[in-house]
Formats: structure tokens, sequence, C-alpha cells
């Protein structure tokens, strides 16, 4: 091989010019501007809601099965002057971050210990995968005869729903820390206690966060299902109520409100995990 072609500069005639690559608008894995995003966002929304104004004051949907988005409007507006709806939204959010909480205080110290334990997570992993497959809905009438038709069983709904869930998803986070790490926590002169409390704690911090954030969202789903049964106020007491009076557009709107809820309390939380982790990937 000759060394002298091998080490000779490429040289660029004159007048030509190098294509640029060309940017893809729509591949995989290629980020959109945040501008991009909202319109897109906001986009899928207005499509839907023109969808449904077609279908439905088109006349191709009855409006016993499907109301319109101007007579959901209207009702919702009757739900708030009339109905006092802003005291069943009130209710419905104590009771889903009532629940949430209290399960969050159980099932992230329990999920840390099994992470970071072998033998904890041995004695606890079977019953807990268990009762994670278990509907939350199933303990309703147990739920009914231990702790009545009030507040506390509606609690309860929740905190099943997410405990679970939220203790697995925790002991996952806290076992999958870096075991270099782990080792170099260890070579410093740290003791077990110490590498739980400055290693796998703050690293797994970002994790536990996101996970909370997944469950409460979650937790909405349960909420709806505690408040179907023996209960005189809440989201779901309204849209009882309206199904038997086959109002649709009171369903409709109370669907709506949960949904609208539960979006601003993620965009919160996210923005709080930002703010607290900003060294983070998550």
């Amino acid at each position: 091989m000759n060394t002298s072609t091998a080490m000779k500069p490429s040289v660029q005639v004159p007048g030509s010019v190098i294509a640029p690559r060309r940017r893809r608008p729509v591949a995989p894995l290629e980020p959109v501007s945040p501008r991009a995003r909202w319109l897109l966002g906001v986009g899928f929304f207005v499509l839907f809601v023109a969808l449904w104004a077609a279908a439905t004051l088109g006349g191709f949907v009855k409006p016993t099965f499907l109301a319109s988005p101007v007579t959901m409007v209207k009702e919702g507006w009757l739900l708030f002057a009339e109905y006092n709806f802003v005291h069943d939204i009130g209710m419905t959010v104590w009771r889903v971050f009532g629940g949430f909480v209290l399960a969050s205080v159980i099932a992230v110290p329990l999920g840390i210990a099994m992470g970071a334990w072998k033998p904890v997570e041995a004695f606890f992993e079977p019953f807990v995968s268990f009762c994670r497959y278990l509907p939350a809905s199933a303990f309703i009438p147990l739920l009914i005869l231990w702790a009545g038709i009030g507040e506390a069983q509606k609690l309860l709904v929740i905190f099943i729903g997410s405990v679970f869930q939220i203790i697995l998803m925790v002991a996952v986070i806290v076992g999958g820390a870096r075991k270099d790490l782990v080792e170099a926590a260890y070579t410093l002169g740290a003791n077990g206690s110490g590498i739980v409390k400055r290693v796998l704690i703050p690293g797994a911090a970002p994790g536990i966060a996101e996970t909370l954030r997944l469950v409460l969202g979650w937790a909405w789903t349960y909420v709806i299902v505690a408040e179907l049964i023996g209960s005189s106020s809440g989201i779901g007491h309204m849209i009882t109520d309206s199904q038997a009076l086959l109002n649709t557009g009171q369903i409709i709107f109370g669907i709506i409100v949960i949904g609208i809820i539960g979006l601003v309390s993620d965009f919160a939380f996210k923005a709080l995990n930002r703010r607290l982790f900003a060294w983070s990937t998550i």
C-alpha cells in the first residue's frame, strides 16, 4: 500500500457543492419541535370533536345514545349552575389523592426495602405479585362489609388498586441500581444502610417519581368504580344518576372533566419531577 497516497488529504473540486443531509419530517425516533408537538396534539382533539359533531348533529347517531358537543356543554353548565357540581369534583379529587397518598406512604418504603434486600423481596414478592392481578373492584363487596359505604371504603378501593403496583415497580427500579456505584461506595467505607441512603435511594429517586406519576393516572380509573356503589357525591355518582335518566350529555361531560383533571395533575407531576430531578434523563 502506498503510504503517501493513504495520507494524502482529500481535495474538494472547485465549484462543487456538498449536498446537505436531507432532514426527514417523519422518521423513526426523529424528534419534533415543541410547537409542532403542541399543534399535533391540539389538532387531534379538534378532529375528534369535528367527527363527533358531524355524527351527532348530522343525525347519524340518536341523542339517546350520544349527545352532541353543544348539548354536552349545555348540560355541563347546568351541572355547575344548579346541581353544585363543584362539590362533586372536590370530593372525587379528595378521594383520588387521599387513596393515592395512603398507598404511596406504604408502598414506597416497602418497595425500596424489597429492591435493596433480597430476603425481604423473597418474602413479600410472591404475595404482592399475586395481589397485583386482583381487580380493585372485586373488593368492593368486602370493603362495604368492613368499612361501610362512607369515605373509608372509597379510599380503600383506590389504595388497593395502587399500592401493589407501586411496590413492585419501585422494587424493580431500586434493584436495578448500578453495581459499580455500589462497589465504589463499599470501597469508600460505606455500610449497608449507607448504601441504601446514599446510593440506592438517590439513584432511584427519579424513577420512583415517574412511577408515582404513572400510578396516579391509574388511580383516576379506580375512583369511578369506588363511586358507583353507595355514594351520594362525586363525579361517579353524577354519572350513575345521569345514566338512570338517559342523559348522555351529563355522562360525557363528567367523563371529560375527569380526563381534564387527570391531564392537569399529570402535567403538574411531570413539571415537578423535571424541577426536582433536572439532572435525570427520565
